[in-house]
């Protein structure tokens, strides 16, 4: 901590309390080791100071009359069932078993609290109190060898983690010099927070005097205000194409991205539409585009769509109103979860190369285009073409 680091070099608690940004009331209890919670006080010798009802008393070592003490903690008296429980050969399952405690918390207690192979219940005690004490003084701060390491690893522009992991290969039989990445950002962001940013955005490669916010997977925002409908949640009739009408869609970009061309194909039958988009390719106008092109079909035949996570769907949900169909969104970097789609565009290429102006083709164009990719024989279709198997959907 660097408040405890700033007492430790001289300096008093007064001034160290406002550098770090803190009452000095509150620095006199952190160097005094004294715990506050509201407005009471709790002293390492035990005296707990209530100043709302103007009380001073001395805690008991017992559990049934502990007051600062959780139920998570051992208390003396099951220390004392502990101690006996070893002396007459009771095994740890046992005497777990006596307090209705976990076996593990028994095996952790007895090897962190025995000299010499005995255990000591009443040292145990103190010790446990004693290491609750809030605010502890960081590794950093009490190991001075161990400090100075991480600082030359600062120094050459080491990320905490780097500098964590190397400690353990540079010394692999001390302990003491071990500390994790974690603790690490801690002591620097605290830093910041009392006034050195300078010194941390020097540390840190990154620069930042503030911790950036990690999120899970599981935990990614919504691109869109419009809440998104995954691919994970599209019914099975969907996923094995066993019913028509379900479509997948994209967009195939032109010179500098300047220019677009609307793609759908039906995942039944490989069949192919071109969406005209004159005026851009901004979530608007893909959206009229998708609805004016979508609308020339049989209600029947729309489905659901699926598309990836591109901003130019952001009005998915006025498009789902205008054509009572559903929208499917794409897992990030999922391509193959629209694999007709992804292939329909490779084939497009041939007609509309990369890195050309796509604003020149006219609605006769695209539909020149589709119609020729309509007419081939596809080998998944048992060689019949898309507006074959089209065609017999819409007669049958």
């Amino acid at each position: 901590m660097r408040f405890l680091e700033l007492v430790e070099q001289g300096w008093s608690t007064t001034r160290a309390a406002r550098k770090v940004g803190v009452h000095p009331r509150t620095g006199r209890d952190w160097r005094g080791g004294v715990r506050k919670t509201r407005n009471t006080r709790v002293y390492p010798n035990g005296v707990v100071v209530d100043s709302d009802a103007g009380t001073r008393y001395l805690t008991s070592m017992t559990r049934s009359a502990d007051a600062v003490t959780s139920d998570r903690y051992l208390s003396l008296d099951e220390r004392l069932v502990i101690a006996d429980g070893l002396i007459n050969k009771f095994t740890l399952t046992e005497i777990a078993a006596g307090l209705g405690r976990n076996k593990s918390t028994v095996s952790r207690e007895v090897g962190a609290h025995s000299v010499e192979g005995v255990y000591l219940p009443h040292q145990a005690h103190r010790n446990a109190a004693a290491n609750r004490v809030r605010p502890k003084a960081s590794k950093l701060v009490m190991n001075t060898a161990l400090r100075e390491q991480v600082e030359l690893g600062l120094e050459r522009k080491l990320s905490p983690e780097q500098i964590s992991n190397r400690l353990v290969r540079d010394f692999p039989d001390d302990e003491s010099m071990r500390v994790s990445h974690e603790t690490i950002y801690q002591a620097l962001y605290f830093q910041a927070r009392g006034g050195l940013k300078r010194e941390v955005q020097r540390a840190l490669r990154t620069g930042r005097t503030r911790r950036k916010p990690q999120r899970h997977p599981g935990q990614r925002r919504h691109r869109f205000s419009d809440e998104m409908i995954m691919i994970s949640d599209r019914p099975a009739e969907v996923a094995d194409r066993a019913v028509p009408g379900h479509w997948e869609g994209d967009l195939i970009m032109g010179e500098g991205n300047q220019s677009a061309i609307g793609t759908l194909v039906e995942r039944a039958t490989r069949y192919t539409m071109l969406v005209h988009l004159p005026h851009g390719h901004d979530a608007d106008q893909v959206r009229d585009g998708l609805i004016k092109t979508v609308s020339t079909l049989p209600e029947h035949m729309r489905g659901s769509l699926t598309w990836d996570q591109g901003c130019e769907m952001a009005r998915h949900k006025q498009f789902s109103l205008a054509t009572d169909m559903t929208v499917y969104f794409c897992d990030p970097a999922s391509p193959w979860q629209r694999g007709s789609n992804e292939n329909t565009n490779g084939l497009l290429r041939q007609y509309f190369p990369k890195g050309t102006d796509l604003s020149v083709h006219g609605p006769e164009d695209l539909e020149h285009v589709a119609q020729e990719l309509n007419s081939r024989p596809r080998k998944t279709l048992g060689w019949d073409t898309p507006a074959e198997r089209l065609r017999d959907l819409l007669t049958t």
